[in-house]
């Protein structure tokens, strides 16, 4: 069964973040997600499930950073709002979870930035 989902529309997502590519990062997310999870891509229209994944990983990246960086948001809190945005839409909480670590695993790799890296575990960590 395909889900119909609209392609993200509205506010679009940060592309930067403390001089970050948030695009480039949050592109190398999807991939990692794709290879290891590529039934969960094919329950939607081609395209909208790539396209929500950069959206949200652009948000949750920014978050990252703004919190372990500045303090300016708290990550942790922001994925438990989305986690409950995402359930409301029948998008389980593990699949939000198993993203934010993907996420951790591509900061430490491409930014070595432990902070950030923590704020992201410890993100999904709170959202399993």
């Amino acid at each position: 069964m395909t889900r119909r989902t609209a392609p993200p529309s509205g506010m679009a997502p940060p592309t930067e973040a403390d001089g970050v590519d948030l695009v480039e990062l949050a592109a190398e997310v999807i991939r990692r997600y794709a290879a290891a999870r590529p039934e969960e891509a094919a329950e939607y229209e081609p395209g909208v499930w790539e396209a929500w994944g950069r959206h949200d990983n652009q948000h949750l990246l920014n978050w990252a950073i703004g919190d372990a960086r500045h303090g300016l948001v708290d990550l942790v809190e922001q994925a438990r709002w989305l986690a409950g945005v995402l359930e409301a839409r029948d998008y389980p909480r593990e699949r939000l979870a198993f993203d934010l670590r993907l996420a951790a695993d591509v900061v430490d790799e491409r930014l070595g930035d432990d902070t950030v890296v923590a704020r992201l575990r410890a993100a999904a960590a709170a959202v399993a």
